[in-house]
């Protein structure tokens, strides 16, 4: 166990040191604000406060982990051992910025709650974020910087022993349209032809066609395939299923179509299940209470995780909403327009709520990269995606941190704009499953 002094130990001193020791390095802590305390302790220790006590282990702090609510905080990128870092300590400090205070405002995603320009869905802009700005986007941050403080603490504790995590892989699938052109209504049906006839595609004509005359199988009903390459690669996957009523944005098969109910339960059997909460549940309640209790309603179970569709989330309101709903875990931490890390991790974490400063219930799961970001908005073929893909997953693996990976149902069906996607996938299982 490692004891740390600190001058006043507050929620978000408890916080972030726990995340940082105990779920990224797997190392027991304490704190004691005591200093006869800290001095009495024979094992190691450090202090975390404004000048050192005496000649220990001394990490200077930044005011951001002993302050309340959100303020404007100067942030200025310095660097420590080729990595990008900012909140510079005194020279005393055994090194030259407050790891702990810098990880704080990346993990909280305090940077969201400060004043700054959505984009068209009304979210927060990966180009807005320091990561991006600064070039380290791509990088968990926050488990290098723990894993660069490890070194520094082995050097001067040289016996003390310690335990190291794993890597982790997880495979999620989000199940926008569960099916191209079958179970939809009439009206559906009819409007799709006439889009594709204004457009003159007729090669999807026929396509629509051949599908509702069961002259061929539904291009989207990817999901034995999903299954089997769960079963060959041994991978936990977890599908989050869109059931909410038809808008401009949410375009999946009715919930009450029998077929599409069943599909559901079947998926229980193999895999995990979650909620994909629809496009207006960002910021209403009700709706996201109604969407839950349909998909319970099906698979006869509580939902326990959920992804918010168009990743639609608004700080702290839609945490705030998951946790009164009883929601444990969230898949949404990620940006559409760019690979990388959110919130600079790529270790699960408790939302830690800056309203009401508490740790909640909430345990945010970061993705890396998502099918559509890759194919829509970077514009990469399969095989600079697999590139991508392997840079991500050997960024993850170097901190033996938790690589989770976006896909949907459709981008298996090798069709229209999915032409070899599905290739990648089963590629991409036994990259991210070593």
């Amino acid at each position: 166990m490692i004891l740390i002094y600190t001058h006043k130990v507050t929620p978000r001193v408890r916080y972030i040191f726990k995340h940082i020791f105990t779920r990224i390095l797997q190392i027991k802590i304490d704190f004691t604000s005591k200093v006869e305390e800290f001095v009495a302790y024979n094992g190691p220790k450090f202090s975390y406060t404004n000048v050192p006590l005496g000649k220990e282990f001394f990490v200077h702090s930044n005011d951001l982990l002993f302050q309340q609510g959100v303020k404007d905080v100067e942030v200025l990128i310095q660097e420590w051992e080729g990595m990008p870092c900012f909140f510079a300590s005194m020279e005393t400090s055994e090194i030259p910025f407050d790891i702990f205070a810098a990880s704080f405002f990346l993990i909280s995603r305090y940077e969201e709650y400060l004043p700054h320009i959505k984009d068209v869905h009304g979210r927060f802009s990966a180009t807005e974020s320091i990561a991006y700005q600064n070039g380290f986007l791509e990088k968990p941050l926050v488990d290098i910087w723990a894993y660069k403080f490890l070194e520094v603490l082995k050097q001067k504790f040289p016996d003390f022993e310690y335990e190291t995590r794993s890597y982790q892989y997880i495979s999620t699938i989000d199940v926008d349209n569960a099916y191209a052109y079958k179970h939809k209504s009439f009206i559906r049906t009819i409007g799709g032809f006439l889009k594709d006839a204004l457009q003159f595609k007729i090669f999807t004509i026929w396509g629509r066609l051949a599908v509702l005359l069961n002259l061929k199988k539904d291009p989207f009903d990817t999901f034995k395939e999903l299954i089997n390459f769960k079963k060959i690669n041994d991978v936990k996957t977890i599908f989050f299923f869109l059931i909410g009523d038809y808008t401009t944005y949410d375009t999946n098969v009715s919930a009450s179509k029998t077929k599409f109910k069943l599909l559901i339960k079947d998926m229980v059997d193999y895999a995990r299940v979650g909620l994909h909460p629809s496009y207006y549940t960002m910021t209403n309640i009700s709706l996201l209470k109604k969407e839950k209790e349909r998909l319970e309603a099906i698979i006869n179970m509580p939902i326990k995780r959920s992804r918010q569709h168009f990743l639609r989330i608004s700080f702290p309101e839609t945490y705030q909403q998951l946790i009164d709903l009883e929601i444990e875990e969230d898949y949404s931490m990620g940006y559409s327009s760019h690979v990388g890390f959110r919130a600079s991790t790529c270790t699960p974490f408790y939302f830690y709520d800056l309203d009401f400063e508490i740790q909640t219930p909430l345990k945010v799961f970061p993705f890396a990269l998502m099918d559509t970001t890759l194919n829509d908005y970077l514009k990469l073929t399969p095989k600079q995606s697999l590139g991508k893909i392997r840079d991500l997953k050997n960024e993850v693996k170097a901190v033996n941190g938790v690589f989770i990976t976006a896909f949907h149902n459709e981008s298996l069906s090798n069709y229209l704009r999915w032409r070899g996607w599905k290739r990648l996938y089963g590629s991409m299982l036994k990259i991210a499953g070593n």
